[in-house]
């Protein structure tokens, strides 16, 4: 008996990008220590009153079925929270709670896509993304963005490839690159999805940790509400990751449709997870910029460390938990360097090369551990650069 070609098929035949980081667990398991800087993981927990919050809810019998769109108060909650950022007005009805972020990847593209379609994505993308379109049946096609161009994607470029195409899939402040597309970029891209009548799917789910600039959802501009599905998530904002807890925001009839596979795949989210998600949210705008601080500040720390040398350069990152670093002045691709930074000083890091051919010859460098650590990494990657050279 054979699988699906749509399972066989979700890498498409090549690496997930990830052996980096297996060998570093590898070499964790057997003893070693090793500073990660790989994924995007808070060095802290989820807080203590949200998880007491999510215990009282448990006590309480919220254990069984809840509603399959997720509970009024906390859809009513996240559209009050969309409708207040971005000016665009928002109901229950335009909302569906997911099993987190990458759930709403996968049943936006459901929701948009017939098989064989084409949809498209920017290059340099979380690694999830191709094999998310591929799951969904879609044909995936990347457009690069320029280092030249500090990885903000030009419209003529996603022109150049809409004739046909279904969907485009964005992600501002930017998993890897840490950049938040500009009001300009956003608008190109507006421009290009109005042209070709494509769907925009909008991966928002840094939308707190933005540095420098402003973030602004595409959702927000004209005419892009009704061809706009937006993820999000509780897991960068809240430090929730292992809750699985995200969302969709979409037009009400798409909303419809993705009830009814939710239905039929997810069957929903715990409701004591999704009260303790409303109680989150209500703790306010303070307490997401005090989860967001910590990279505020390795940002700086990094930046600082950077200034200081001139082998290794930084990708503007005006947000996000990362770093993309550009170490090509070192003779080595992404992929090599990392490897050789992990095998000489116990540092792992992402290639550039996992997360597209556009990052070649870079490293995603994750904020997530505590400063002192951060910043003795960060000196150390630099004088292994310097020596390389």
């Amino acid at each position: 008996m054979q699988a699906s070609s749509r399972i066989e098929n979700i890498l498409g035949g090549g690496s997930d990008g990830w052996e980096v980081f297996a060998r570093a667990r590898d070499m964790i398991a057997a003893g070693t220590p090793v500073t990660e800087l790989t994924i995007g993981e808070h060095d802290i927990r989820t807080a203590a009153p949200i998880l007491q919050d999510m215990h009282r809810a448990a006590v309480a019998g919220h254990t069984g079925y809840a509603s399959i769109p997720g509970i009024p108060e906390l859809r009513d909650a996240i559209a009050a929270r969309v409708s207040r950022q971005t000016g665009v007005p928002t109901t229950r009805d335009n909302i569906m709670i997911t099993p987190g972020g990458q759930s709403a990847l996968f049943a936006s593209h459901m929701a948009v896509i017939d098989p064989g379609d084409t949809a498209l994505y920017i290059d340099p993308f979380y690694a999830t993304y191709p094999g998310t379109l591929r799951g969904a049946s879609a044909t995936p096609v990347a457009i690069k963005a320029r280092a030249g161009d500090a990885f903000q994607p030009r419209a003529a470029d996603i022109a150049a490839h809409a004739a046909g195409a279904k969907s485009l899939l964005v992600n501002s402040p930017n998993n890897p690159t840490g950049v938040v597309y500009t009001r300009d970029t956003l608008e190109g891209i507006a421009q290009v999805c109005r042209d070709h009548d494509l769907w925009l799917i909008s991966d928002e789910v840094y939308d707190t940790q933005v540095w420098e600039g402003d973030h602004i959802s595409p959702r927000a501009l004209e005419g892009m509400a009704e061809r706009t599905l937006v993820v999000g998530s509780m897991s960068k904002s809240h430090a929730m990751t292992g809750s699985r807890i995200g969302w969709v925001v979409g037009p009400a009839q798409i909303i419809a449709h993705l009830i009814n596979l939710a239905t039929h795949t997810t069957y929903g989210v715990p409701g004591y997870i999704q009260e303790a998600a409303l109680f989150a949210l209500e703790l306010g705008a303070d307490f997401e910029a005090e989860i967001a601080e910590p990279f505020r500040r390795r940002r700086t720390i990094a930046l600082d460390i950077l200034s200081r040398q001139n082998t290794v350069n930084a990708v503007p990152n005006g947000g996000a938990m990362y770093m993309m670093l550009d170490i090509s002045a070192t003779g080595l691709s992404g992929d090599a360097f990392a490897h050789a930074l992990l095998e000489k000083h116990h540092i792992a890091t992402m290639p550039g090369e996992s997360f597209g051919a556009a990052a070649a010859g870079h490293l995603r460098v994750a904020m997530t551990i505590e400063d002192a650590g951060f910043a003795a990494a960060m000196q150390t990657l630099c004088d292994f650069a310097k020596s390389l050279t």
